[in-house]
């Protein structure tokens, strides 16, 4: 095995304890379930031409193209009901099972939304046809569901229910939005039912997503208070929009944030922005991006949908600095352990670390230290619930048992890990990663 040793801070051996400082890096880490999402495509996709969009979801194969998009660990894609069960009952959930399989194949998890309907994008025939109600008059271009018709509950509530049975807890699916009411499934409507009713279409993604984290959309007050205190996380579909007149940035989110309560979710559940446009649409405006990004952060972002569009090069390094902070980012500081070790016997562990980040991570990894030398390695679980290091400072000291190794001198290395896999998942913010995703500290002797 190939060990490479980094350049540490004064490493200084003080009598039988080693006392390491890793160095820090400024690398924007991309990291399972954050950071910047590909849209409707997956990495190395060809990206949106300038400032356009698509609002459905790939049912085959999309052309690659060279792009500098940042690397990406999550795809978001979004289908509307009429494509995903264009005939009662025919559901086509090899739209969904291919689009987790390509996530896969390029190194993504995948986050959906199942959409009733847009302008653009009717209801599906057959669900018109069924004797279901309708809000608006007839001859009017869009056909205006009635939600709180039995019918509606009903057949929307079975498609939900049936994607909750096929891939609820699926090892590539990061977020399922909550989606049943208005255009693209965002939750407004002209024709809001009562509250009872917006309650029953909330409540059939908990029951058919127990395992999956849900994201609950932004726009209507009780719907995101009830939806956010079941768990669900949040998501808002209009990041940056700083127009003249009104301005969500400016006269709407951060007066909901505050009136519904949900300051606080981020610290258990994911927040999720979608850019109002795209990055190039905020350029031409002259919105201030500084300003729209640190906003995000403030709000506790975990990842961002920029709509697969080029961010301008104007703009590049804002972007840069916006992913170094948001979501997790976890830099070991300190580590201070024995320098030599009985097998067996109990090991002092003393870590320092710090979230530099805006949010936890949401998934569970396991905290492990490696003992490696040529055909040797052992790894020990260090007890630490990772999921609960908010931003800030974060101290482990645990006696771990030292491995049962042959007498000799190891490398220590330390490592997240995928809690399947047992393979480092999660890159840091300091420098001695090895080829294999752990991180060297220092030399143990074991004897």
């Amino acid at each position: 095995m190939k060990i490479v040793i980094p350049f540490l801070f004064a490493a200084a051996a003080m009598g039988q304890t080693v006392v390491v400082h890793p160095k820090l890096i400024d690398d924007v880490l991309a990291n399972p379930g954050m950071g910047i999402q590909t849209f409707q495509r997956f990495n190395g996709d060809a990206l949106n031409p300038a400032l356009s969009w698509s609002e459905e979801g790939p049912t085959a194969p999309l052309a690659p193209g060279p792009s500098s998009f940042p690397a990406s660990t999550i795809s978001y894609c979004r289908w509307f009901w009429e494509t995903l069960e264009p005939s009662q009952g025919a559901v086509r959930w090899d739209i969904i099972s291919n689009a987790l399989a390509e996530a896969h194949r390029h190194g993504q998890t995948l986050a959906i939304r199942l959409m009733p309907y847009d302008q653009k994008h009717p209801l599906p025939e057959w669900y018109r046809k069924s004797g279901a109600k309708r809000t608006n008059a007839e001859g009017q271009p869009v056909w205006e569901p009635d939600f709180s018709d039995p019918l509606y509950l009903k057949f929307w509530g079975a498609l939900v229910k049936e994607a909750g049975r096929r891939f609820d807890g699926h090892p590539d699916l990061d977020t399922v939005d909550i989606s049943s009411v208005g255009y693209w499934g965002e939750g407004w409507s002209d024709y809001m039912p009562a509250f009872p009713y917006q309650k029953k279409l909330i409540d059939i993604w908990f029951d058919a997503f127990p395992a999956t984290r849900l994201l609950m959309n932004f726009d209507e007050p009780q719907g995101l208070a009830y939806g956010t205190s079941r768990g669900a996380g949040w998501r808002l579909d209009c990041l940056g929009d700083l127009r003249a007149n009104w301005a969500h940035m400016l006269d709407f989110y951060p007066e909901q944030i505050a009136r519904t309560g949900i300051q606080d979710v981020w610290k258990r559940s994911p927040v999720s922005f979608e850019t109002c446009w795209v990055p190039g649409y905020w350029k031409a405006h002259g919105w201030d991006t500084h300003y729209i990004l640190a906003e995000a952060l403030r709000w506790h972002v975990t990842s961002l949908n920029v709509k697969s569009s080029a961010i301008p090069p104007e703009l590049a390094a804002a972007f840069q600095d916006f992913e170094r902070k948001m979501g997790y980012r976890f830099e070991l500081r300190r580590i201070e352990y024995p320098g030599t070790v009985a097998a067996g016997s109990a090991a002092a562990i003393k870590m320092w670390w710090v979230n530099s980040g805006v949010a936890p991570v949401y998934r569970p990894c396991t905290l492990a230290l490696a003992f490696d030398s040529k055909g040797e390695h052992a790894a020990i679980n260090v007890p630490a619930d990772v999921r609960k290091w908010l931003p800030g400072d974060v101290v482990v000291e645990e006696d771990v048992p030292a491995p049962r190794l042959k007498t000799g001198n190891y490398r220590l290395r330390v490592g997240l890990l995928d809690t399947v896999t047992r393979k480092p998942a999660i890159r840091l913010g300091i420098a001695g990663r090895t080829e294999d995703g752990w991180y060297d500290l220092g030399s143990v002797a074991v004897r």
